[in-house]
């Protein structure tokens, strides 16, 4: 049986933690079929362990989850998942394309699962305010069953993409109680121009900062319109319900 090293033991332990995972470029995926999607994504392994070479008590020392899983990897992060100046994405998604905007998402498994969303749905883009979490936390990683490794994702400026998108003839949108019912209105696909579809925080919904630069207010009603219920959708659910419609308006 091969050994892992006490220091290895806690390097792999340490990325449980955003600060470490940004000091070493380095981030985890836990389970079989994860480990096999980061193999055959173009990111680099810089280190595999498997249960059956290790065994049973390191794998529970270094896996995040409760229950380990047979495989880990140890993976390096993207080069450009920090875009400083937004000017750089223009060249890649000023010709058009659907993309979303995660205007400060704080919960791990909502961003896990708009990624999964996005992979379904062949978003273009994400991309994502700076204080939105770390699309390389355990939970989050573990909820995107292997999009991570096949949507593009950026942490940028938000307010400053949405307006050089606005200023390149394209549309922003957003979801909101007093906005236009979605079913009910004309919308831009992203064929020939660029659309951001804004995602807002969970609690607070989209910033007044980004709201004012959303040049499209969309509303989700409820069923029956004008039946009370909840007072609003989960950031996943009015994603995913957000998003269908725009890619069943270019079948």
């Amino acid at each position: 049986m091969a050994s892992i090293s006490n220091n290895e033991i806690k390097k792999v332990k340490s990325l449980q933690q955003k600060k470490f995972r940004d000091e070493y470029g380095l981030f985890v995926v836990e389970g079989e079929k994860m480990v096999e999607e980061a193999e055959m994504s173009a990111l680099k392994i810089e280190a595999k362990y498997l249960r059956e070479d290790i065994g049973q008590d390191a794998m529970g020392r270094i896996s995040a989850l409760t229950s380990p899983s047979p495989a880990l990897a140890v993976v390096r992060k993207p080069s450009d998942i920090y875009i400083n100046d937004s000017s750089q994405l223009m060249g890649r998604i000023e010709k058009g394309g659907l993309f979303l905007g995660l205007d400060t998402i704080r919960d791990p498994g909502n961003l896990g699962t708009i990624l999964r969303i996005a992979d379904w749905f062949g978003i273009d883009a994400v991309f994502a305010t700076r204080d939105t979490v770390d699309v390389f936390n355990p939970k989050v990683v573990q909820a995107t069953m292997g999009a991570i490794f096949r949507v593009k994702m950026h942490y940028v400026d938000l307010p400053d993409l949405s307006q050089k998108i606005l200023a390149a003839g394209g549309k922003v949108y957003g979801t909101f109680l007093d906005g236009i019912n979605i079913y009910q209105r004309n919308l831009d696909t992203g064929m020939s121009s660029p659309v951001m579809i804004v995602i807002g925080n969970e609690s607070e919904g989209i910033s007044d900062t980004m709201g004012r630069l959303v040049s499209d207010r969309l509303y989700i009603p409820p069923f029956p319109a004008d039946t009370p219920g909840s007072e609003s959708l989960n950031a996943a659910i009015a994603t995913a319900l957000t998003v269908a419609e725009f890619r069943r308006r270019t079948v």
